[in-house]
């Protein structure tokens, strides 16, 4: 939670810091990816058991966290992804209806198999699943949003979504869309930090990272594979949080 991304070395002050058992690439998933979730689940989400959560990119650096997290809050989970692969992992992590939206239409399968809506909504899409997502409210849902990573390479930095008809919808089912930034929750912050780190340590939480290895060109490895990386998640192909090795060479100096 501190400015100096993409660099080898950061100085930060040490009440920003948070210790680690070990030095591995699971433990990077939690300081932005797993406490997002966290945060905004437990402050925003209102989860309890029985009810149903809609997480959009589900696979991804922060969807996991949110999968697993309303899992352990006794909700039944839909998780939407792009392939077969990743709908497999989201089983893995308790995922009960991944939807693999090149090989299902979203909006068909939560009108067909959750007729009555799903309580919660983790977006972090944006754009047409925004929209699909609005749709899928049930009567007093809450739809967080927490990105909107389908425009981020636009001229404007956002994708188009259906605006005019929002206040129309929400009002209907008096549901909520609510945005959530980490920065504005920082009281909250270090003991999520810890609780994640503690739940990452005991085995009670899958800390997913994708290191690149099943991209064209191979590991990411030092910072000039920083823009592959970006490209990376861009193109939808990652499992978990993408993680950029520096190389041993650095980390030695240490």
């Amino acid at each position: 939670m501190a400015p100096g991304s993409f660099a080898e070395y950061t100085v930060v002050p040490a009440r920003a810091a948070a210790p680690v058992a070990s030095v591995k690439p699971e433990y990077v998933t939690v300081p932005v990816s797993g406490t997002t979730a966290y945060i905004s689940l437990k402050e925003l989400g209102g989860l309890s058991e029985g009810k149903t959560v809609l997480v959009t990119a589900a696979a991804g650096g922060t969807g996991q966290f949110a999968v697993q997290l309303a899992k352990k809050a006794k909700c039944h989970v839909i998780g939407t992804c792009s392939s077969g692969k990743k709908s497999a992992f989201l089983k893995s992590i308790g995922c009960d209806r991944p939807i693999n939206y090149n090989a299902e239409h979203v909006g068909t399968v939560l009108k067909q198999e959750y007729p009555e809506g799903v309580d919660v909504v983790y977006e972090s899409v944006g754009g047409a699943m925004f929209d699909l997502a609005v749709d899928a409210l049930a009567t007093k849902g809450r739809l967080i949003v927490i990105g909107f990573v389908s425009g981020y390479q636009t001229p404007t930095g956002l994708a188009p979504v259906r605006a005019g008809t929002l206040p129309a919808k929400l009002l209907k089912k008096s549901a909520s869309v609510q945005g959530f930034f980490l920065n504005h929750y920082r009281s909250e912050y270090q003991a999520a930090v810890e609780h994640l780190l503690q739940m990452c340590a005991d085995g009670d939480l899958v800390c997913e990272v994708d290191l690149g290895d099943l991209s064209a060109e191979g590991r990411f490895i030092g910072l000039e594979s920083v823009f592959r990386a970006v490209d990376y998640m861009y193109m939808g192909k990652n499992t978990g949080k993408i993680v950029v090795e520096l190389p041993h060479s650095v980390n030695s100096k240490l």
